[in-house]
Formats: structure tokens, C-alpha cells, sequence
């Protein structure tokens, strides 16, 4: 290796720059495949799907070794994409107390969290990946000022997610009460975070109760009264 490629500079540009292709992927495969044209986002300012943009800068350090065969790259990106799926899933859902995504709908699956289709499209991603789309975006990120951009960035990335894990509690604060039948009144950060903007950034989040019922958050509010 000429030169040192997996800085700071080089990984955080990863992130921004593949998470908003993963978005502008997700979206036009949710309307191509659903016909429904919807956010996508991941977190509520930027244009970012995280998922994309961690797992290609997680994918591009591990897998760079295997870059001289694209079989290789197809099955441990398979692997690795699968693995890493399911752990961000099982993350979110901790953080966040719901599911961003549940294939319980398909029949190779595991958990929701999972699924056939998914992996072998991580092992597509990973070759187009390291063999097609890293090289270019290296031409990108290296035009880019590592001062004051790489802070700058940093920073945003740090907010944006602290103002997405605020939103998306009081979010779910509201449904849970609504599922369970409890008094609701609003506060302020309601009215920021209120359900028109929050269904609109976040239209497939999920509420898993007590016994493990999966429920859409925007069925569980739609008829919601604030008192």
C-alpha cells in the first residue's frame, strides 16, 4: 500500500458520501418496488442513510484485501453485510426502542432483521463496492479539504444523530402511550417533533410491545387526540 488509505478524512467522507447514495438507492428501490415514493432518511436533518454509509466505510477496510477477486468479494461481503445487518438492527432497536426495518414478510429471514434477498445483495454491493464505486468517490475525497471540512462534518454528523435519538423518543413516547391507552400532553418538544414531520422523515417505523407485536408508529398515531 502506497500510501495510508484509511484516515480520519478518508473514513468520514466514506460515511457522508455512501450514506447519501444509500438513500437515493433506498428510494428509488421503495418506489420501483412498491410504487410508493417515501423518506428514507435515517436521521432528520441530513440527506443520510447511515446504514449505507457506515457499512461501505466498514466494507471498504475490511474487504479491500480481497479486491483482486470478485468472488471473494461476493462471499464475504454476503457474510459481513448479513452479520452487520443484523447487528445495526438489534442496535437501533436498542437505541431507539424500534425497528427501522422488518423482513418478517419474507420467507428467508431471520428475526425480521434479516433476510436472503439482503445478503445477496451485499455481496453485489461489496464487489460494485471495492471494484467500481470506491476508486471514484477516492478522486472526490481527496479534493476535499481536510480543514475545516473534516470538523465541520464531524460535527454536524454528532448533532444530527443526538437531534434524531431526541426526536424519535418523544416520537415513540407519543405512540406507546397511545397503544396503551395513557394520557398524553404535549410539551414543546412535541410540537418540534410532531407526527406529521416525524411520520413524513420516518414513515416504516416500528413499535414492538410486550408481547412482541410489530406495529407501524403512523397506524398507532393516526387517530391520536392530544389533550
Amino acid at each position: 500500500m502506497k500510501k495510508k488509505e484509511f484516515n480520519f478524512h478518508n473514513i468520514i467522507w466514506y460515511m457522508i458520501l455512501f450514506s447519501i447514495l444509500g438513500l437515493l438507492i433506498e428510494t428509488i428501490y421503495g418506489y420501483v418496488s412498491t410504487g410508493i415514493l417515501e423518506s428514507r432518511k435515517g436521521l432528520i436533518l441530513g440527506p443520510f442513510c447511515p446504514i449505507y454509509g457506515i457499512g461501505a466505510a466498514f466494507f471498504i477496510v475490511l474487504l479491500s484485501q480481497y479486491k483482486e477477486s470478485k468472488v471473494k468479494l461476493f462471499i464475504m461481503g454476503a457474510i459481513a453485510g448479513t452479520i452487520f445487518e443484523y447487528i445495526c438492527s438489534y442496535i437501533l432497536q436498542v437505541i431507539y426502542g424500534s425497528m427501522f426495518w422488518d423482513y418478517s414478510y419474507t420467507t428467508y429471514q431471520i428475526n425480521g432483521r434479516v433476510s436472503l434477498t439482503y445478503t445477496l445483495f451485499w455481496g453485489i454491493l461489496a464487489v460494485l463496492l471495492i471494484k467500481y464505486i470506491k476508486p471514484q468517490f477516492d478522486k472526490v475525497i481527496d479534493k476535499i479539504p481536510k480543514k475545516p471540512w473534516d470538523k465541520v462534518i464531524t460535527i454536524f454528523l454528532i448533532i444530527d444523530i443526538l437531534i434524531t435519538i431526541l426526536g424519535i423518543t418523544i416520537y415513540m413516547n407519543r405512540a406507546e402511550k397511545k397503544y396503551n391507552n395513557e394520557t398524553f400532553n404535549e410539551n414543546v418538544l412535541d410540537k418540534i417533533f410532531n407526527d406529521n414531520i416525524m411520520s413524513f422523515i420516518f414513515p416504516n417505523l416500528r413499535f414492538t410491545d410486550e408481547v412482541g407485536n410489530s406495529i407501524m408508529v403512523r397506524d398507532i398515531l393516526n387517530e391520536v387526540t392530544i389533550q
